[in-house]
């Protein structure tokens, strides 16, 4: 289930406060940091709710 679009326009990244976009993983949806300069930490979609928790995070591969 997607994002709504004004929600996902205010979030951002809590390490570096990037924008971060949604991306479908293999088993959950992930809302992943944007920054280019090395964060791009992948935050779970649980049941429709981000969950940005830096202790949640992964790292994608």
């Amino acid at each position: 289930m997607p994002l709504e679009a004004g929600l996902l326009e205010i979030l951002a990244c809590p390490v570096c406060h990037a924008p971060l976009r949604e991306e479908e993983a293999e088993e959950t949806p992930e809302l992943v940091c944007t920054d280019g300069k090395g964060c791009g930490l992948a935050y779970p979609v649980r049941e429709g709710i981000p969950v940005l928790l830096v202790d949640e995070a992964r790292r994608p591969a």
